[in-house]
């Protein structure tokens, strides 16, 4: 098993966060795991995006460039890795954000409404990754939760239980339209 993930959008938005939460849970559950993040020029609002790999066996290369699975925040990062996923993969977009579709019919595609639905825009990466978890079961939400107890620095403990509602409520985001599909 390996699962290859882009994290796309805006500095600010919490993609860096997301894909390191996601690749700790990982490795906390005894996976072998890559994380890579990539900034643009600017500190807040310019283009940032992160590659994690998961796999139960050693990972040749941590170099992503056909993602299994993209977690898209923005509509520049939409039209820039979309193009890129593997074929059958699983697209979770943020629906607040993005307006645009693609053509392509060889993804599963998940739109969450994910800014307008979060507690707080800062949050909207929690709601991304249970919309995720949901629709992939890669790991358990539990192993998540876990992951962001261990994990959250002391100077934000204060969000824990913010954090874990705006995670709820990408499951329930997440189940409410794939029973659409």
């Amino acid at each position: 098993m390996q699962h290859e993930l882009i994290f796309a959008g805006f500095g600010g938005q919490g993609i860096m966060f997301g894909g390191q939460l996601l690749a700790y849970a990982a490795m906390d559950c005894g996976y072998h795991v890559t994380w890579i993040p990539s900034y643009g020029p600017e500190m807040r609002g310019g283009t940032a995006y992160c590659t994690v790999v998961i796999a139960d066996q050693a990972i040749g290369s941590p170099v992503v460039k056909h993602p299994s699975i993209g977690v898209i925040f923005n509509a520049p990062s939409f039209d820039k890795f979309v193009p890129m996923l593997q074929p059958n993969g699983l697209l979770v977009y943020n629906a607040s954000l993005i307006p645009q579709r693609t053509e392509r019919q060889d993804l599963t595609i998940l739109p969450v409404p994910a800014t307008e639905r979060a507690p707080t825009p800062q949050l909207t990466n929690m709601v991304m990754l249970g919309a995720l978890l949901t629709a992939k079961p890669i790991l358990s939400l539990e192993a998540l939760k876990a992951a962001l107890e261990a994990h959250m620095p002391s100077h934000r403990r204060n969000l824990m239980e913010a954090n874990l509602e705006a995670l709820q409520i990408g499951v329930q985001l997440a189940e409410a339209a794939l029973e659409r599909l």
